[in-house]
């Protein structure tokens, strides 16, 4: 199901979500260092959104019966671990690269986004890598203007990861979202057969570009959540909920 805002309150709750979501990330990113057990950054999460009263959303969420629920309030994943990392005890150390991916539900609607954050010094590849992840995501966020259609979108995201040589994991990406944390329309990280979903004001997308370094080929890992990448390499994903605007360029709900 697609959820289209139809009024003003409806969009002004969704800045607001994704404005606790983002700030919550920006709390995150200045507590990453060598030696951070991943476990206290789950507890941050469990606490911050304790105090501003809003609700974990991926905690307990299950989006297929062949899901057992996931048992953490915030996604961790490390270095050629791509999305959907449990937290662990695991300790960050120098040249790490480690991706959070956060949602919260605030008066009914769903704020969701990620970002990659290096942990100390990190290599040239994989501050390029980062930085290329990161342009794709405004890529397609540029392109998602009304009038358009969902494909134009897609083929910026992928325009931008091809040009610099790394893969384009499919099967994951991006989607809608509103009252539920996925809705439709799916959003591939490259182009479609067809055009794809039109762009109407009041469509929310969480766009969610996701990079590797060489193969792009993932599996699931035994924990049955954690997707990482076959080769080992290293892997990137960033993410933002933007709101398709009449008259104007699509608006990130998910800035602190």
């Amino acid at each position: 199901m697609t959820v289209v805002l139809k009024t003003e309150a409806e969009l002004r709750t969704m800045r607001e979500a994704g404005k606790h979501v983002a700030q919550t990330l920006e709390k995150i990113r200045a507590m990453v260092r060598p030696g951070l057990n991943l476990l206290q950054v789950e507890r941050l999460v469990h606490e911050e959104f304790r105090k501003r009263g809003v609700k974990e959303t991926f905690k307990d969420y299950r989006p297929h019966e062949r899901y057992r629920p996931y048992p953490s309030n915030i996604c961790i994943s490390v270095n050629n671990q791509l999305v959907h990392g449990i937290p662990t005890s695991r300790i960050l150390k120098e040249g790490d690269l480690v991706s959070f991916d956060l949602g919260c539900t605030h008066k009914g609607f769903v704020g969701d986004a990620a970002i990659t954050v290096p942990v100390g010094e990190i290599s040239d590849e994989a501050k390029r890598l980062m930085k290329v992840t990161e342009e794709s995501l405004w890529a397609g966020i540029k392109a998602a203007g009304q009038g358009r259609h969902l494909n134009d979108v897609c083929g910026a995201i992928e325009d931008t990861i091809k040009k610099a040589g790394y893969g384009i994991v499919k099967g994951y990406g991006g989607h809608g979202v509103g009252r539920a944390m996925h809705e439709d329309p799916h959003v591939q990280n490259h182009r479609m057969r067809f055009k794809g979903t039109p762009l109407k004001s009041g469509l929310v997308l969480a766009l969610e570009p996701m990079v590797t370094i060489g193969p792009p080929e993932v599996f699931e890992e035994k924990d049955g959540w954690t997707v990482s990448t076959k080769s080992g390499n290293l892997c990137c994903h960033f993410e933002h909920t933007i709101a398709i605007r009449e008259g104007c360029e699509a608006e990130v709900l998910t800035l602190p």
